[in-house]
């Protein structure tokens, strides 16, 4: 089976396509009809590779981390998304759709965030090619994430709290869409995740595809061969997933974790766990995993890290979930941090709450010595001082 693309309609076997409003049709159909066209043409290429290479620093460092694989009996690299402009893979996609929006004419741009690397990454990219940017974000976000609000204000950007609701990244993705159906001409809408309707998840996970491209590129450099036993990634939405998974999820003999975030328990009614705790819904415009009451309203989720903290996950991986391409684990918030703490301590790096939540998949699973394991490490955790100043 091919997991990789969705079909034409933008399904990933029953997860996908696109439920919008009558107000957005043309710009979603604008979307579909243009975007393979102009991301895969030369021209387009050209400029992305060169910004990717010369401005966002790629390639980012695949290590090899001794102190932590000698740890856990097995050998351990990360990839360093960290490493970014920015501080996060946020900025691969930000900067292709900013790029996109501009070759089909639109002023201005919109988007939303959680942890804030997506509004950063947005912001940074309107900064560089001039043009207008405006974030949405919820206010508790805003809060919990003050040094990002700063740099997004810094960029040029407009932050505008999303106040509804649970006030974290659902909401703040409803005031976007709110936004985008009264400003249909002018604006883009620069999904940060590989959510919402198609071509949006497709459209994420090709951008954020790089990630997977370049570990076969650097493990073949490093140990002769392209395939490592396992990848894995924390997942909310799942873009920075979808791009550690996209190059290996055809390949059978790679084993794919994805790293959800349990909150404070599965069980807890404090949890941000999709592929345990949800059922077939529509959310933010495509068919998915939601959590939901049996009445279909969303249950508000819970989890340390404000980039996790979402009702809802891509269609790309609830696809892979129930073909049980991926296997899926909840990580709980003082998991997470315990694991955050361990590879600060162990490795000298401070990774992003979000990405701890990968990290701790190694206390939950027992590898063996001679498997090669590779760690998405996607944003680095300078945002979240705060709370682990907090839990020293």
């Amino acid at each position: 089976m091919n997991y990789k693309n969705p079909d034409e309609n933008g399904y990933y076997g029953e997860f996908g396509g696109a439920f919008i409003p009558e107000m957005l049709y043309l710009n979603i159909e604008e979307l579909q009809k243009n975007y393979l066209h102009i991301i895969e043409s030369e021209d387009f290429q050209k400029e992305y590779q060169d910004l990717l290479k010369n401005y966002v620093g790629r390639s980012t460092p695949l290590y090899l981390a001794k102190n932590l694989s000698k740890k856990y009996n097995t050998t351990i690299y990360l990839k360093r998304e960290d490493l970014n402009h920015t501080g996060a893979h946020k900025i691969n996609n930000a900067l292709g759709q900013v790029l996109l929006a501009k070759r089909l004419g639109k002023t201005r741009i919109i988007a939303e965030t959680g942890a804030g690397q997506h509004g950063v990454a947005t912001a940074t990219a309107c900064a560089l090619l001039g043009l207008e940017c405006i974030v949405y974000m919820g206010e508790i976000d805003i809060q919990r994430q003050a040094p990002n609000v700063a740099r997004m204000k810094m960029l040029g950007a407009s932050v505008v709290a999303a106040t509804s609701g649970s006030k974290t990244l659902k909401d703040a993705v409803n005031e976007a869409l709110r936004d985008w159906i009264n400003h249909p001409i002018t604006t883009h809408y620069v999904i940060g995740s590989v959510v919402g309707p198609h071509p949006f998840p497709d459209l994420v996970t090709r951008f954020q595809s790089i990630i997977s491209k370049e570990i076969k590129e650097q493990l073949n450099e490093q140990i002769g061969k392209e395939n490592p036993d396992y990848v894995i990634a924390c997942v909310g939405g799942g873009s920075n997933a979808a791009g550690t998974f996209y190059h290996f999820v055809n390949e059978k003999n790679v084993n794919i974790i994805a790293a959800e975030a349990g909150g404070l328990g599965i069980e807890s009614g404090q949890s941000a766990a999709t592929t345990f705790l949800g059922t077939l819904g529509v959310l933010h415009g495509s068919k998915s995993l939601v959590m939901q009451t049996k009445d279909g309203q969303v249950i508000e989720p819970h989890s340390i890290s404000a980039g996790l903290d979402y009702p809802g996950i891509g269609p790309f991986h609830a696809h892979l979930c129930k073909e049980k391409r991926a296997e899926f684990f909840s990580i709980n918030d003082d998991e997470a941090l315990q694991s955050a703490f361990e590879l600060t301590r162990l490795e000298g790096i401070i990774p992003a709450l979000e990405s701890a939540h990968a990290l701790a998949v190694l206390d939950k699973k027992k590898f063996n010595p001679h498997e090669i394991i590779v760690i998405c490490l996607s944003g680095r955790g300078d945002k979240d001082m705060e709370t682990y100043l907090k839990n020293l």
